[in-house]
């Protein structure tokens, strides 16, 4: 699993550097919303981490800005703004979970695993446009200039998520619990089918785009 923490607290990112070590938990840290949008355009993560406030950009303006670009990373914002008002703000802007200062680490802990064992969340009415074709997810359609086909709900959801992080290197990890969830069994052969058959369904519709292995990694939409 990799983070991305955004805290000015350099006390707290030192506990949570250690804490999350500790329990085999990657992350990256920074301290304001610039350096977060630096970090967000050149890595995915699974799960970030989000101060609400912070010098420059306080983290519900980075969180609007998030989710109007199509970056659908879950994201917990904590504060030490504790009214309901407040939670419903955050909640509201499109944080999925909301925890309050100071907190426990090990409930911080326990909050991360728990929004990594659900999928990746899918807007049914959404159409996703990547190089030379658009997915609708209403429909589970694909469509090119002159082709279409359709795709079964796990391709859309597989696709769909390599649009929303177009360009990145998404690890077989990352794909396999953010489309399926982390409490689902699914084999790497599993996977590796669903793929190939995502590359079969760009080729019919004579797209550009294609879906590229990085050896040992995992794989990346590409133009």
């Amino acid at each position: 699993m990799y983070l991305l923490i955004v805290e000015d607290d350099e006390d707290l990112c030192s506990i949570l550097k250690y804490q999350l070590k500790k329990n085999n938990i990657e992350a990256d840290f920074c301290h304001d919303g610039e350096d977060a949008f630096f970090y967000i355009g050149k890595q995915t993560y699974d799960i970030i981490v989000l101060d609400r406030m912070l010098p420059g950009m306080d983290g519900l303006t980075i969180l609007n800005k998030l989710r109007k670009q199509n970056i659908a990373t879950p994201v917990i914002m904590v504060t030490a703004m504790d009214t309901l008002k407040n939670r419903i703000e955050g909640l509201d802007t499109g944080a999925d979970d909301y925890l309050t200062k100071p907190f426990d680490i090990e409930e911080l802990l326990a909050r991360i695993r728990a929004l990594a064992r659900r999928p990746a969340k899918i807007e049914n009415f959404e159409q996703l446009h990547f190089s030379d074709f658009i997915l609708d997810l209403g429909t589970m359609q694909l469509s090119g200039e002159k082709e279409s086909c359709g795709l079964s709900k796990r391709e859309g959801d597989l696709l769909s998520f390599f649009i929303r992080n177009k360009g990145q290197i998404l690890t077989r990890e990352m794909l396999l619990t953010r489309v399926w969830g982390a409490d689902s069994f699914v084999s790497d052969g599993n996977l590796d089918n669903f793929i190939y058959f995502l590359r079969k369904r760009l080729r019919s519709i004579h797209s550009h785009a294609t879906i590229k292995t990085i050896r040992g990694i995992g794989y990346q939409l590409e133009e």
